[in-house]
């Protein structure tokens, strides 16, 4: 499974996590967060045939010809750039001190850390956070919808994919007025999130007995989790799924 969505690692660093649980069952019974699952399927198994077929062999000859330290570098200048969104989204969370760390980290590493390239703020103690539109709509009451697997960019939610529109339309890639060096940008952003997922998305395809519903379990789950910053109400399912509509 591919996607470029900003949340990938992780999503895919607890599907890992969930292997022994989750990919030792043999009988799946349909998902009530899951009422597309026909059509989420569909588009899944495109998403896999061009990540076979397309990405996957692009971040592999990546990994295989640039040297670590500068895929490091790569990786902690967009990283920069995103601290800057997720800034915005700790103070519309009404987190400020976050949001005050997350934009100290942008400025450090934009300077001190030569355009990000280094990460300069973890080392004095500005931990990294992780926020994005999708959480905040989360944390102002909006439940997550139905699941939705979202063509080229994978794992998603009726509320997450509204966030992720609001995410591209803030991006400070997409906002570069050049057209060459904004495809420049986004094409070495995409080949750098593929290639940290090699070694994760190979395992999943070998554990896993179904691996759409095991992604699919893992990235819900992570999303209640990030919405409540760790500490999740108990849930009610039901509730929060009854007024889904049918297909």
């Amino acid at each position: 499974m591919f996607s470029l969505n900003t949340l990938l690692v992780k999503r895919f660093i607890l599907a890992m996590a969930m292997a022994s649980v989750v990919g030792c069952s043999t009988v799946r019974a349909p998902s009530p967060a899951d009422p597309y699952e026909g059509f989420n399927r569909s588009v899944d198994a495109f998403n896999q045939r061009l990540d076979q077929f397309l990405i996957k062999p692009v971040a592999r000859s990546y990994v295989s010809v640039v040297p670590e330290v500068a895929r490091t570098g790569v990786n902690n200048f967009f990283s920069n750039i995103g601290d800057v969104l997720t800034s915005v989204n700790n103070l519309l969370q009404g987190k400020p001190k976050a949001a005050a760390s997350d934009l100290g980290r942008f400025v450090i590493n934009s300077t001190v850390g030569v355009l990000g390239f280094f990460d300069v703020a973890s080392d004095v103690g500005l931990n990294k956070h992780s926020e994005d539109f999708g959480q905040t709509l989360g944390r102002w009451g909006i439940n997550s919808g139905p699941y939705l697997v979202l063509p080229l960019f994978g794992p998603s939610s009726t509320r997450d994919a509204v966030g992720f529109v609001l995410t591209t339309q803030t991006d400070p890639v997409s906002l570069v007025d050049n057209v060459a060096t904004r495809n420049a940008l986004t094409g070495t952003r995409l080949v750098d999130r593929r290639a940290e997922l090699l070694e994760l998305t190979d395992s999943i395809e070998g554990v896993s007995l179904d691996a759409y519903a095991f992604v699919r379990d893992a990235y819900l789950a992570r999303r209640r989790n990030q919405v409540y910053d760790g500490d999740p109400p108990p849930e009610k399912f039901v509730d929060e799924v009854e007024d889904v509509p049918q297909p």
